[in-house]
């Protein structure tokens, strides 16, 4: 991971609305998600350089192709990585991965470092949620009719972990293209 962060640096992108997240964020893979002033979007490359995304890991191919498989999405292979770095703070609001061309393929999700709460709820941003503790290692992976259901992150509570220090770093693994 320190390889793809080194070629494309995490970076706290700004929403359509203005709002810069809390969240830094940086990609790998065929393509990247990207947002600013002009929308969301997957996008070939890095809009800060104009390179191309670095490429996946193998890793993160296995372990996404097996979480998937072990779910009931035989033959998942991701071509985006969405890396998350959050610090003490940062959240995530509820929203759905509406970006990607064909919602039919699974998320992928992989918790590296500090704990936090996931939210998991329905279709409608006002169904209920459920909050679920996650921990360094855990992998949830989500599809079918819950695809498009509302998810986020609660704001992360400060700590330390010997992998990542004070930041829980989260790979969002998924077919984009």
């Amino acid at each position: 991971m320190a390889a793809v962060a080194a070629a494309a640096p995490f970076r706290r992108m700004v929403t359509p609305g203005g709002y810069t997240m809390s969240v830094a964020m940086t990609n790998c893979g065929a393509a990247g998600w990207v947002t600013d002033r002009a929308g969301y979007r997957y996008a070939p490359g890095d809009p800060d350089s104009g390179a191309p995304w670095p490429a996946m890991p193998e890793t993160f191919l296995r372990i996404a192709a097996e979480a998937a498989a072990e779910a009931g999405y035989p033959g998942f292979v991701p071509d985006a990585c969405l890396i998350n770095r959050y610090e003490p703070g940062a959240k995530l609001s509820l929203h759905q991965d509406r970006d990607e061309r064909d919602h039919r393929h699974p998320i992928v999700s992989v918790s590296l470092g500090l704990p936090a709460t996931f939210q998991f709820g329905g279709p409608k941003r006002a169904d209920p949620v459920r909050r679920i503790a996650l921990r360094h290692g855990d992998v949830v992976v989500w599809g079918g009719p819950a695809r498009l259901h509302h998810h986020g992150v609660l704001a992360l509570k400060d700590g330390d972990h010997k992998a990542t220090g004070r930041a829980r770093i989260n790979l969002t693994l998924r077919r984009a293209l």
